[in-house]
């Protein structure tokens, strides 16, 4: 009888390592703005999303994702890729602080912004094909053997010159040959999504990726425009639901044993009001602005839009007497009920729960507030968005999507509350793949 167990404990330790030195491949997609209750209470929203529905009945799936400081989606998509926080990764916000508009309203696209390693490195570094389409900070990630990044600038042509030499060498024009042109960079819609599901589909029938990511930005550019909870909403996602479940039936006929992945970066809430922060600024004298050319020509203190939030960025941070007449003027405006600040956060609280210290303050609107953009606008103005994200994570409004689905992922159902730290390392799990600089864990 001992004979036997000792032999049993032998057959189950080599199966462990033969599992351990195999990996299953797995596809990640991220859909912009999903929120959790749109899959679990598809029925009571009158949502019909089988694919998304499936998925989650036949795998694991959070009832919540706990997102991170500011609710956006580039320091979202990179704490989905490398299991820290943005004060450890480095991507603070979608715009670069630009207190000029020099940069012409640039964003954190470049991955050697990304301070820690990521799961487009852990994979390559197994020995993984890798492939990407339209992640958030993937330009020049070295890491991705084929590579279809997102950037934008203007939107003419030279657009799509310039994404075609920033992709992998000749891989658009290779699809495009049979597909037809890609999307445009700047194209956010629910038709922009379908046309880069059918070069995902392409990528991952003809490549067979072992790791490969896909995100589809339609839903939140219509959420946007129409707000959550509305039927154009509804119909985006119901065509998102389609995209996907045609992208993943290709790939699972490539690979039989392939793991999907869905994730989403933050929640949304409904918005009414712009508040004019940059004039109040201008008033206490930290912006000047040339009216004539209507510019600013200096700056102390500037607010860094982040929706429903804005970072406050100061030009000499360690300046006690500049602290103090930032602080004063913050205290003001949160005193102010007509601007709808919920809240302050000054370098403690941000830390505390993982912002980036490239904002000394920032500031938390209540829901339905959100920053403006014209500094010329009066305080309070109907905002140009129906919907935002962006504010405080704490709020469950904000909260995000997982689903994990495939071969080898048991019918778990509920995950219950998940923090967003811990995804990456669990499709590192998945890859069989290192990933020890996360601060996450894996969820099984």
């Amino acid at each position: 009888m001992l004979r036997l167990l000792v032999a049993t404990c032998l057959a189950v330790l080599a199966l462990g390592r033969a599992g351990a030195a195999t990996a299953a491949p797995v596809l990640m997609i991220s859909i912009d703005g999903l929120r959790p209750g749109d899959v679990i209470q598809a029925d009571a929203r009158g949502l019909k999303i089988p694919t998304l529905r499936a998925l989650a009945r036949d795998g694991a799936y959070a009832t919540t994702v706990h997102g991170v400081l500011p609710t956006l989606t580039y320091p979202s998509h990179t704490t989905l890729m490398t299991g820290v926080w943005p004060a450890r990764h480095g991507v603070a916000n979608n715009l670069t602080f630009d207190p000029f508009n020099k940069n012409q309203t640039g964003w954190y696209w470049y991955a050697e912004d990304i301070k820690v390693p990521t799961l487009w490195d852990a994979a390559h570094a197994r020995g993984l094909k890798v492939a990407n389409v339209h992640w958030p900070v993937s330009v020049g990630a070295r890491s991705i053997d084929l590579n279809l990044p997102q950037l934008w600038r203007t939107g003419l042509n030279d657009d799509r010159k310039l994404n075609r030499a920033l992709a992998t060498q000749g891989l658009t024009e290779r699809l495009e040959a049979r597909l037809g042109p890609y999307a445009d960079g700047i194209d956010e819609t629910v038709e922009g999504d379908e046309n880069r599901a059918r070069f995902a589909e392409a990528l991952m029938r003809d490549e067979r990726p072992g790791f490969a990511t896909v995100y589809l930005t339609g839903l939140d550019h219509v959420q946007h425009a129409a707000g959550p909870d509305t039927p154009e909403a509804h119909a985006a996602l119901e065509r998102i639901d389609a995209a996907v479940g045609r992208l993943v039936a290709t790939a699972r006929k490539a690979q039989p044993d392939l793991i999907v992945v869905i994730v989403s970066d933050h929640g949304f809430a409904p918005v009414a009001h712009d508040v004019n922060l940059i004039a109040a600024f201008v008033g206490a004298g930290l912006i000047k602005i040339d009216l004539a050319r209507k510019e600013i020509v200096s700056w102390e203190a500037e607010p860094w839009f982040a929706g429903g939030s804005a970072g406050v960025v100061l030009a000499r941070p360690n300046d006690p007497a500049l602290r103090a007449r930032v602080e004063a003027l913050l205290a003001k405006l949160k005193a102010d009920p007509n601007l709808g600040i919920a809240d302050v956060f000054g370098a403690d609280r941000i830390a505390a729960v993982g912002g980036s210290a490239d904002a000394q303050y920032m500031i938390q609107f209540r829901l339905g507030y959100e920053m403006g953009k014209d500094p010329f606008a009066a305080p309070v103005t109907p905002s140009t968005y129906k919907g935002m994200h962006g504010y405080d994570p704490a709020l469950p409004e904000m909260n995000s999507t997982f689903i994990v689905a495939g071969p080898g992922i048991a019918a778990h159902g509920a995950l219950g509350e998940v923090d967003m730290r811990d995804i990456a390392p669990t499709v590192a799990r998945l890859l069989n793949a290192r990933l020890p600089t996360a601060d996450g864990k894996p969820l099984f």
